[in-house]
C-alpha cells in the first residue's frame, strides 16, 4: 500500500510538473540554455502593477524591448544572487533595448520589499506580484526569470539559478533580432 501511494504522489508529481511546463511555454533548468525557435513563443501575460514609488508598471508598455522579468523574493537566497547580475545587465544594454523588471513574490507585500529595497537599491522598476500575475506563468518556486522578446513573446524562461554568461548570450541573441 505504501508503494501504491508513493507511486501515486511521483505520477502527481509529473503532472504538476507537466502542467507547468506547457503552461510557462519555455521552462530550461539550471545548466541548460537556448531561446526557443522564434514561431514557437507565447504571448507574456500582460500585467499592470504598482511599483514602490507608486507609478504603474505594464508589461505591454514595453513592447518592442527585450524584457527580462525577474520573479523573486526577499528570503529567496538565489534571488539575492541574481539581481546583481540583473542590474549589471540592465545597466550594460539598456541602451540596446533591454529593460529589466523585478516581481517580487513576498506575501507580507511592500512592509517587507520596500525596506529591502531601501537597503538594497536595484536600477530598475520592481512591482509586487500576486497570484492572478504567475497564474498564467505558472510560477510555483523561486527564482523564476523570463526572457520577453520585442514583440512580447516568452523566448526563455528558467527557474532556479540562471547561468549568468548564458542567459547574458541569449539576452545578447535577442537584442539582435529584428522587430517584426
Amino acid at each position: 500500500m505504501t508503494s501504491d501511494f508513493g507511486r501515486s504522489r511521483v505520477v502527481s508529481a509529473a503532472a504538476v510538473l507537466l502542467t507547468l511546463v506547457c503552461v510557462a511555454g519555455a521552462i530550461s533548468s539550471p545548466g541548460q540554455t537556448g531561446l526557443l525557435p522564434i514561431n514557437a513563443r507565447k504571448p507574456a501575460a500582460d500585467f499592470a502593477l504598482t511599483d514602490a514609488n507608486g507609478t504603474r508598471t505594464a508589461l505591454s508598455r514595453y513592447k518592442g524591448r527585450v524584457v527580462l522579468l525577474d520573479f523573486w523574493a526577499t528570503w529567496c537566497t538565489g534571488c539575492k544572487v541574481e539581481i546583481p547580475w540583473y542590474m549589471e545587465f540592465q545597466k550594460k544594454y539598456a541602451r540596446q533595448g533591454l529593460s529589466s523588471i523585478g516581481v517580487a513574490m513576498d506575501v507580507e507585500g511592500w512592509p517587507i520589499v520596500k525596506p529591502y529595497l531601501a537597503a538594497h537599491p536595484i536600477n530598475y522598476p520592481v512591482v509586487l506580484g500576486n497570484p492572478d500575475l504567475v497564474r498564467p506563468y505558472g510560477i510555483t518556486n523561486m527564482p523564476v526569470t523570463l526572457l520577453v522578446d520585442r514583440q512580447g513573446k516568452i523566448a526563455d524562461a528558467h527557474v532556479g539559478m540562471v547561468d549568468k554568461d548564458g542567459w547574458e548570450q541569449e539576452i545578447q541573441q535577442l537584442l539582435k533580432e529584428r522587430t517584426r
